[in-house]
């Protein structure tokens, strides 16, 4: 009897896809982003900032925390807008450090483990931000500035400050 090719490739590729899938699912969380800070020579008038507005430490984390809230801020260098929400986020970053769990994705060049967070809670518009508290709902997830003037952190930290 002459094995099915065809099958057996098939077949070896469900096992794959079923592995991997378990292997996802069971993944467990990488160290947060930590550090944040602006990236040098931001504009907060025009879009002329080649560089993504948040630096820091592991930024292609891409895991929801299962112990304490997740904000997601998505973004691109070259927008003016993305660039005064990372301000504002950066601004708070070191009250909520460690009670909530910050997730940074450059939609230009998106960590592998960031691909379900884009699917999931992005929708087509910079900067988005989502915020998941520690239960997993999700309490903000919006295209767009939090404020109306620059600097002003009052509605994203009322969103941090309602997720822990």
């Amino acid at each position: 009897m002459k094995p099915n090719i065809k099958a057996l490739a098939i077949a070896a590729s469900v096992a794959t896809m079923l592995i991997f899938g378990v292997v996802l699912a069971t993944e467990v969380p990488g160290p947060p982003a930590a550090g944040l800070k602006l990236a040098p020579d931001l504009s907060f008038t025009d879009d002329s900032s080649s560089n993504f507005p948040i630096e820091g430490k592991n930024l292609s984390d891409g895991s929801i925390a299962s112990d304490q809230a997740t904000v997601i801020f998505f973004g691109t260098a070259n927008c003016w807008n993305t660039a005064r929400e990372a301000e504002r986020l950066v601004n708070l970053y070191p009250r909520y450090k460690d009670k909530i769990r910050f997730v940074v994705v450059d939609l230009r060049s998106p960590s592998l483990a960031q691909q379900a967070l884009i699917d999931r809670y992005y929708h087509g518009y910079i900067p988005t931000i989502a915020v998941i508290d520690s239960s997993g709902k999700v309490l903000y997830d919006r295209a767009g500035e939090t404020a109306n003037e620059r600097g002003d952190t009052s509605n994203l930290q009322k969103l941090l400050d309602s997720a822990r």
